[in-house]
Formats: structure tokens, sequence, C-alpha cells
């Protein structure tokens, strides 16, 4: 899918850090570079996907986005949501701007107040942003919602998350998400505390609100096989870096980058045939610390490409030594890394 429109949001170079000490007399301070340089967009009414595997810095993306995070984790780059950046904006300069930017989080149960009911947890963005005059009103709309997402608003209303399965709270927690139809809703990893039959329900309720609403998803998910599903582009990140980024098409039918071919060779297929015959990548070594990354291309010490160049080898000093830039291909797709180039 190719927008030509200016996109909803746009991240440009973003890059977050946390200390993890303080400097002190001759010791310098450490800080942990969660997400680095990281750049793409969202258009209205698509979805965005971020896959990798944990810790890789997609749900400290997707929170740097709305601005959950300590905005002085954001060491530099720009969020512009709507033509306007976000980054330099206090927590009152923000307030207006929350309605259209909601999150569903990847824990149902954790992200429900388990004293509050169903009712009051829906109305509760209502309620802060003052979108109903009325308790009838409140009502009313909670009833719609909670319609919308498939819970009947007479029996589950006044019950308490508890109650509830894992599949019904995180319909509870997408109810409250789209409650003042934002334009943007990040989902981090919204099916992987789920059962898989419960996993489809829910992919096949968020399709259906993007068709009914027309909100634009950054999608976070490990699961190749769920993000196939739902996204227009998808985006690979490593080790905080994005290592590839390009139409969901292109990246699950041409990957490009060797980790993204090792993250898809580990995704099982449904023809018993093609898996029992299927090349499966299996990277060497573990994922490196973020505290310490390697120099040069952070994938390197796994890299199954890197290792065919052989260690004495000029191109393989390049991946030790160097940072690959991010290139665009003619594929269009955007790949990091410097033996790729078509």
């Amino acid at each position: 899918m190719t927008h030509r429109t200016q996109p909803l949001c746009s991240v440009a170079g973003l890059t977050v850090q946390f200390p993890i000490r303080r400097g002190g007399w001759r010791r310098p301070p450490r800080v942990l570079t969660a997400v680095d340089a990281v750049s793409f967009d969202i258009h209205a009414g698509a979805t965005v996907a971020l896959v990798g595997e944990s810790g890789c810095g997609k749900s400290t993306t997707g929170r740097a986005l709305i601005r959950i995070n300590d905005e002085r984790a954001i060491e530099s780059g720009a969020i512009r949501f709507d033509g306007r950046d976000l980054v330099p904006l206090r927590r009152s300069e923000l307030r207006p701007l929350r309605s259209q930017m909601q999150i569903i989080f990847q824990d149902p149960a954790a992200s429900l107040n388990p004293r509050m009911p169903v009712l009051d947890i829906i109305a509760e963005p209502l309620r802060v942003h003052r979108a109903v005059a009325t308790n009838a009103e409140l009502e009313q709309r909670v009833a719609k919602l909670m319609e919308r997402v498939g819970l009947d608003f007479r029996t589950m209303a006044y019950r308490y998350p508890h109650e509830f399965s894992g599949g019904q709270k995180q319909r509870i927690g997408i109810a409250r998400a789209i409650a003042l139809t934002p334009r943007l809703i990040i989902c981090d990893e919204p099916t992987s505390a789920l059962d898989v039959s419960i996993q489809a329900q829910v992919l096949e309720l968020l399709r259906e609100l993007q068709r009914e609403i027309g909100v634009a998803y950054l999608f976070i998910s490990h699961n190749l096989a769920a993000v196939e599903q739902v996204a227009d582009h998808i985006g690979v990140m490593y080790l905080g870096k994005l290592v590839e980024f390009g139409e969901t098409e292109q990246i699950i039918g041409a990957p490009k980058h060797p980790y993204t071919q090792a993250l898809l060779s580990a995704v099982p297929v449904s023809d018993p045939v093609k898996q029992r015959t299927r090349q499966r990548i299996r990277l060497a070594g573990d994922v490196p610390s973020p505290v310490n990354p390697p120099s040069g291309c952070a994938f390197h010490p796994r890299c199954p490409l890197r290792q065919q160049l052989g260690d004495g080898s000029a191109a393989a000093a390049m991946c030790q030594t160097v940072a690959p830039l991010v290139r665009t291909l003619a594929s269009g797709q955007r790949v990091a890394c410097h033996h790729v180039t078509t």
C-alpha cells in the first residue's frame, strides 16, 4: 500500500535513553539506549507493525509516541502528530491531544483497575476529557462502546475485572481506548497474553474497528503470523535500531536483512511438506546487552551473512567497525545492512 498523503504521525530520528548510573568523580555516567535513531510514518487509517525479540525497543517506541515515558527519556528526534512536534510540549500542552492518541496494553488484567466496575473503567476517559454532559449520556455512551466490542452492558457493566476472562478483559481495554474516537492507537502486544482462539477474535475486532472509525494503529508484536494479518507496513527492530522497514508483502515475501530472514524462518507454515523442507536460520548466541552494545553493526556477532564472509575479510571488518546507514532499495524497502544492495 503506497500513501501519497501527509502522514498522521511521523517519527524522525527518535532516540530514547534511560540513565542507569550517575556520573561522579572519575566515573562517567552510563545510559541505556532503548531506541536508537528510529524513523517511520503512520498514515491515517493504516497499520504499522513493529516486530522483534523481547527487549528490542518496540514497546518503548510506542510509549514514546504518546509520551507515556518520562519526557526526559527522549534524547533526540521528532514525533510529529498531525504536523505538530510532540517532543518539546509540556504535559499541559499535551493534554488536548491525549484524546486523539490512546493505547491498548499487553496485559489486560494489569491495565484495568480491580476496584472499578467495567462501566467506570470505560467511562474514565469520557469523564477526564469532559466528553459528556450528564450521567445518563455517559451511561448511554458506555453501553454503545460495550456493544461495539461484543460485551453485554446489561449483565456486565457493574461487574469487576476479576469476573471476566482474558479475552473479555482485553475487549474492555479496547472499549476504553476507542471511547474518545482517537485517530491513533498504540497496540502494545494486545494478543500475547491470550489463547490462540481468542487472539483471532481480538485481531478481527481491531480490523472491524479500523474499518468503522478509520483509526490508525501502531501494532507492536513478536508474533509475525498475527502481524501479517493486520499490518500495511512492518518495521523490524533489533537492539533499539530499525533494521528493515517496508510494505507487509515485501517484508514477508522477500525479506532483505539477515535478521528479518531469521525471524521469518522461525514462523511455522500450515503446509506440512513445506514446514519439513524449509530452511531454518538459527542465530548464534544471545541478544547483546543494550547497556554495552557491539561496535559497528549491532547484529554482526550473530549475523549469518557476516559469518559467511569470513572473520578475516575486509567486508566482515566493516560489519564489526562501521554502523550501517539505512538505505532505500529499489523495491522501496529500507534496510540497514552494508551488504544488501537489491
